[in-house]
């Protein structure tokens, strides 16, 4: 199949796009839950220094 430049450069400003909104989800949800992932961590560290 033939595309023109138009098209195939069309195809990569979509899938930058994709890959942009899926970088704001991963960092949204790293914001969100990085502070009770790190308190699980911390908690599980103290309960182990306490055996």
């Amino acid at each position: 199949m033939l595309y023109s430049i138009r098209e195939r450069g069309q195809g990569l400003v979509e899938y930058a796009f994709l890959l942009l909104l899926i970088a704001l989800v991963v960092i949204v949800v790293l914001l969100v839950l990085g502070p009770v992932i790190g308190n699980v961590f911390s908690n599980l560290n103290s309960d182990l220094a306490s055996y």
